[in-house]
């Protein structure tokens, strides 16, 4: 995929007269302000500023320059499946996935969802996804899976899991071990995670995949906190044997102790927030309201698209709708009014910036200042009443601002959208690889069990206390507060 002749690789591009967001430390707003790229770097922030010969310029007049958003934790293999579960609960998306239906993927399966998850993202100006991968069955879905991530000019991180074979086996399978060594070269454009969740199992049978983990110097990225599947006796279990590290991302978190939130904080981890997810599958109730408190640092996801919308911006929206709401709730509780909301819109559009780049360890990523890396996302649609006035701009890309605003798009100096479309990507392509991808699902299931698989039955005995068949472990802990 190449971009086009007006945006030449090598090319300074300049942003020209935007309402720049910094979102450095002061969360400062830049007016009529330039935004200089060079080469895979910020060169300059200024107004009016002086340019190389041959820059190409991109008026940015009338529209807001932010960093690039950052997703922490999206299943793009289920991609081809969008919209699909739309009315599923948690338990539904389980008995589909990690007890029924999972296995029918097929290498091209997951090619296929992570080349549409790719695109999308870089379309609606998310510029960094975490892969969390939990469909990789064999070494041959792994390399599928990154080949379609290296064929989109977008900023990647493989979140390797396997959800039909216990951690501490597929981690230590010689094959795991030669794709790490062949695929995993430190390319800045690919990262890499172990994706697992831990059980509660006194028996601690993922020990062996932290183990790797540490012998590899990866993150893990792990559920933690949902509802009928994990809870506090996994994140002690980590904690207990050193295996909690500020690199690891703890997602959902929604139904934590305040003891298992005090070991994330002291032990410097964050948790990525899937608030759309939470407030509809049934994880827990999204849990910002809860971890402001302990200053544990937070990422915004998306989760799957066999649900929701591709976009950071709803994630935006929604986390501060549901954060909002809890607040008022608490206070209502006790007889007392909010006059203030304590989360704020810059705040969102931090975590959906700043907040990825820290829980990703990428200092060089998620704010707008000289020597960073050019991961830019110009909003501005001229055919749009909505984008005018802007009077808060953090408020405008909170409550106001869509994937359709997303005018520009460049992800480490190179332009990939421009004027509302994305640049050398072959768009009908995609789709035949999707199309046939559905089809090979529908024709395994048959149609009525495609159909019928919209809204599963869930028998009594599936629902539960961990959909994980590599232990028989169970606990009614994971149904109490």
């Amino acid at each position: 995929m190449s971009g086009s002749e007006e945006f030449a690789p090598g090319r300074a591009v300049v942003l020209r007269g935007g309402t720049v967001l910094s979102m450095d430390g002061a969360h400062r707003v830049l007016t009529g302000t330039d935004v200089l790229v060079a080469g895979k770097q910020i060169a300059a922030v200024g107004p009016a500023l002086e340019v190389p010969e041959g820059t190409a310029e991109i008026d940015a007049s009338g529209g807001i320059v932010m960093p690039g958003m950052i997703d922490t934790h999206r299943h793009m293999w289920q991609t081809a499946m969008r919209g699909y579960g739309a009315d599923w609960t948690l338990t539904q998306y389980f008995v589909w996935y990690y007890l029924e239906h999972g296995k029918t993927f097929r290498p091209e399966d997951v090619h296929a969802g992570n080349l549409l998850a790719a695109v999308e993202a870089l379309e609606a100006g998310v510029t960094t996804v975490v892969d969390w991968s939990h469909g990789l069955q064999t070494v041959e879905h792994a390399d599928a899976a990154v080949d379609a991530l290296e064929s989109v000019p977008g900023r990647f991180v493989l979140a390797y899991g396997n959800i039909q074979q216990a951690p501490g086996d597929w981690t230590a399978a010689p094959e795991f071990r030669d794709f790490v060594r062949r695929r995993i070269t430190g390319d800045d454009m690919l990262g890499f995670q172990l994706a697992f969740d831990v059980t509660g199992d006194p028996a601690f049978p993922e020990k062996p995949a932290f183990e790797v983990a540490r012998e590899l110097g990866v993150p893990v990225t792990t559920h933690a906190g949902v509802w009928g599947a994990t809870n506090d006796e996994g994140i002690r279990l980590m904690y207990d044997h050193g295996f909690m590290t500020p690199e690891t991302i703890y997602v959902h978190a929604a139904t934590l102790s305040a003891d298992s939130y005090h070991r994330i904080a002291a032990t410097g981890g964050s948790v990525s927030v899937s608030t759309e997810s939470e407030q509809s599958a049934g994880q827990g109730y999204p849990t910002t309201w809860a971890i402001r408190a302990h200053g544990i640092p937070v990422s915004l996801s998306m989760d799957t698209s066999v649900w929701w919308s591709g976009d950071l911006f709803s994630a935006m929206r929604t986390t501060l709708g549901a954060d909002r709401a809890r607040e008022h709730l608490e206070a209502h509780a006790k007889g007392e009014t909010v006059t203030h909301c304590a989360l704020r819109a810059d705040q969102v559009v931090d975590w959906a910036t700043r907040g990825g780049a820290h829980a990703l360890g990428r200092d060089d990523l998620g704010t707008i200042e000289p020597g960073k890396k050019a991961d830019l996302v110009l909003l501005k649609n001229d055919d749009s009443p909505v984008s005018f006035p802007i009077l808060n701009p953090y408020g405008h890309v909170a409550f106001q601002a869509q994937r359709g605003d997303v005018h520009t798009v460049l992800v480490d100096g190179r332009v990939v959208k421009h004027d509302h479309k994305l640049l050398g990507v072959d768009l009908p392509a995609v789709r035949r690889e999707v199309e046939a991808t559905v089809a090979h699902l529908r024709s395994a299931l048959g149609d009525e069990e495609w159909a019928k698989g919209m809204n599963p039955d869930v028998p009594a005995t599936k629902i539960l206390d961990n959909p994980y068949t590599y232990t028989d472990y169970r606990s009614a802990a994971t149904h109490s507060r």
